[in-house]
């Protein structure tokens, strides 16, 4: 990861970003822990990471908007504003400001779509196509590595404290973030404003996506496990209930998939370079999958958190690699747009398992929920292999080639 770090401006870009995402791993989970504690409901709870995948119903209009301005002006005020939007949390006090708590989670699931947007197409001017799988897996480790202690932090000063030295650390963390990123050193080409009808302006992201055979492929792979992966928000705390554990032990829970996400996070580069980016996503379904399993199956509580460990396992692969492949295969001026369309394509099919899974967890086991949850995302793997296999072999070949010593160009004689 090295090459990308000596790349003018990368630095300051990941140290920025950094420490915005430091914020949002003390914050994420204390809302939903925040809700639970409020009201009692294991659904109120869930229904939390659902209003913040809810935004993404606006995502095609925000993407249209990204792509009309400079994408680092976009990141720094796209800092502030979601610094702003958290202040609102300081005045919650009891159960009937509960829809506060979901009004900022909406609005931080708006955040969650546009900064990431505009962060790919900032990568992809700062950065030569052959590093984007570096800066994705460097950014991705560290994310994942403050699913070490964020969460857990959070849960600790949510229970000592209260609520509001989290909301305090998140604003701090996003105005910080956006003063670094404002240093960032980078020449961006003029924004492409487009003239054609507003439908088609809207539209053209996704049908970058589906014009494009393996972008195509990958996306309808993934929404085959995002139909039921929203269900292990509303159901793990129902995992917790069974093991005896309080709402706040789901800071530990993540934590420990951290162990295995950071592991993941700074291979994953690794792995592209060896096999590919769309092989690389085929084994981090398999091994989502196994994690999952993992948990349904089990009634001890220490194999049930290696279970989360291996879950943790599998998410940078398959994020990394997607990242990676979306970047490479999309064209700038439209990179805004897919990325909200990939938005759209993802957090739609999972908003709506969370809303079925807040209802599935009150009628099944847990241990069915998991189970199903495993068997889509080796449905997932299997759908990639059939449908991509030609990719996967072209990608090994090339790794293959770009491995192969030179040939040593042959002297001529002397005469």
């Amino acid at each position: 990861m090295r090459k990308a770090f000596g790349y003018p401006g990368f630095t300051r870009l990941f140290v920025g970003i950094t420490v915005s995402a430091f914020g949002d791993s003390v914050m994420l989970l204390v809302l939903s822990i925040w809700v639970k504690t409020l009201t009692g409901s294991n659904a109120a709870a869930g229904i939390t990471f659902f209003f913040m995948l809810a935004a993404s119903l606006f995502a095609p209009a925000l993407g249209v908007w990204v792509d009309r301005v400079r994408r680092r002006p976009m990141l720094v005020w796209g800092h502030v504003a979601s610094a702003l939007i958290v202040v609102p949390l300081f005045f919650v006090t009891d159960a009937s400001h509960v829809w506060l708590i979901w009004a900022v989670a909406f609005l931080y699931g708006v955040s969650f779509i546009v900064l990431p947007a505009a962060l790919n197409g900032l990568l992809k001017e700062l950065l030569p196509e052959d590093l984007l799988a570096e800066a994705n897996g460097a950014m991705q480790a560290t994310r994942e590595s403050f699913r070490l202690g964020g969460p857990l932090l959070g849960a600790i000063l949510f229970a000592w404290l209260g609520a509001w030295p989290v909301v305090l650390i998140d604003i701090v963390s996003f105005v910080v973030g956006a003063a670094l990123i404002a240093g960032v050193r980078v020449t961006e080409a003029a924004p492409v404003r487009g003239a054609s009808h507003l439908w088609h302006e809207l539209t053209a992201g996704v049908r970058s996506l589906a014009q494009d055979l393996v972008m195509r492929h990958v996306l309808v792979g993934f929404v085959l496990t995002l139909v039921v992966i929203g269900f292990a928000e509303t159901s793990l705390y129902a995992v917790l209930d069974a093991y005896g554990k309080p709402p706040t032990f789901v800071a530990v829970v993540s934590t420990i998939q951290g162990v295995g996400a950071v592991a993941a996070g700074l291979l994953s580069s690794r792995i592209i370079g060896a096999i590919g980016e769309v092989a690389t996503m085929v084994v981090g379904f398999v091994v989502l999958a196994a994690g999952l399993g993992v948990v349904a199956a089990t009634g001890a509580l220490w194999v049930m958190l290696a279970g989360c460990a291996v879950i943790g396992l599998a998410l940078p692969p398959l994020f990394v690699g997607f990242t990676t492949l979306l970047q490479k295969r999309t064209p700038q001026e439209v990179m805004g747009r897919a990325s909200m369309a990939v938005e759209v394509v993802m957090s739609t099919p999972q908003a709506l398992s969370m809303a079925i899974g807040a209802a599935l967890v009150a009628i099944v086991s847990y241990r069915v929920i998991f189970l199903i949850m495993a068997v889509a995302a080796v449905a997932s793997a299997s759908y990639i292999t059939a449908t991509l296999s030609g990719q996967i072999r072209a990608d090994r070949r090339a790794v293959t080639a770009a491995a192969a010593p030179e040939p040593v160009a042959s002297r001529p004689s002397a005469q």
